[in-house]
């Protein structure tokens, strides 16, 4: 796992602090919530944590310049102990922006959902994720735990996709399958703390979105300097593809150029009633 240095990264925020609230006087920064950004892998992380470090223009908000908090180590596909990701969190100030790929698991749920944290979840068609997941796992992350896997033992675009979707159970730490990697964040829609935010809303139509967040950050204790209308205005310029690694294209439905006719049997084999239950579809003959 990359090491980090955890007091430098502390003090550099301690100066952003102090800039935040000399820039925002008129509002204490320890009153201000966490805005903390869940994602599953391959969903838009990079778009909601642009849009939330835009908040930094609004009132006294930081960036907390800290590590994202995992569920998984991602150079060895590790499951993380909970007590360490509970230590990550603990970590972070009023104020802070951070975010993360955490499971609902019953403690995090907990520390997340509680007065003084404005939590979001952003997901996407899990169709995309697996199209996404093959090219970050062999283009952009050469120290990813299934690098090697992907680039020096499987031959071509179709197997890469079919292991996107199967997994790779038969690891020491194993790989699940796309169904059985989304499961753990399902719960995350029950919660009426948490923000749930469809990528693909957030392409086609981001204003409306972009409000949701704004007011659900205001729900939640955050005090903007500007009235919303301005607000939605100030995350909108703060969002930039071309600083995302992983914003490949920006668009939905982009799998329909990479899954053929067994591709789409075996996602649906795979992943039963998911693509209905998360409202892409609304039965099988797709």
């Amino acid at each position: 796992m990359v090491k980090f240095d955890l007091p430098a990264r502390l003090a550099r925020r301690s100066l952003r602090r102090a800039a935040a609230q000399r820039r925002f006087p008129n509002v204490a920064i320890d009153t201000m919530p966490i805005l903390f950004g869940i994602s599953f892998p391959k969903s838009g992380t990079h778009l909601l944590t642009q849009i939330l470090a835009g908040f930094t223009q609004l009132g006294p908000v930081v960036e907390s310049g800290l590590p994202p908090v995992l569920t998984f180590e991602g150079e060895s596909g590790k499951p993380r102990p909970i007590q360490q990701i509970l230590k990550d969190l603990k970590r972070l100030s009023s104020g802070d922006i951070a975010y993360g790929h955490l499971h609902a698991f019953p403690e995090v749920v907990a520390e997340l959902c509680r007065p003084g944290v404005a939590p979001y979840f952003i997901y996407r068609d899990p169709r995309d994720v697996a199209v996404s997941h093959v090219f970050y796992v062999t283009d952009l992350a050469n120290r990813h735990v299934h690098h090697d896997y992907y680039v020096n033992h499987l031959k071509d675009f179709d197997e890469h996709l079919k292991v996107s979707i199967f997994g790779r159970p038969e690891l020491e730490y194993p790989f699940p399958n796309i169904r059985e990697r989304f499961e753990p964040y399902l719960p995350w829609f029950e919660r009426k703390e948490v923000l749930t935010l469809r990528f693909e809303d957030l392409i086609a139509d981001p204003q409306i979105s972009l409000l949701q967040i704004f007011d659900h950050a205001v729900n939640r204790g955050f005090v903007s300097a500007k009235n919303p209308a301005e607000s939605v205005e100030v995350l909108t310029k703060a969002i930039d593809p071309q600083k995302s690694p992983t914003f490949r294209k920006g668009e939905s439905g982009g799998w329909r150029e990479h899954f053929n006719e067994s591709n789409k049997k075996i996602f649906k084999e795979v992943c039963g009633d998911l693509l209905i239950t998360l409202g892409y579809e609304q039965n099988q003959n797709w």
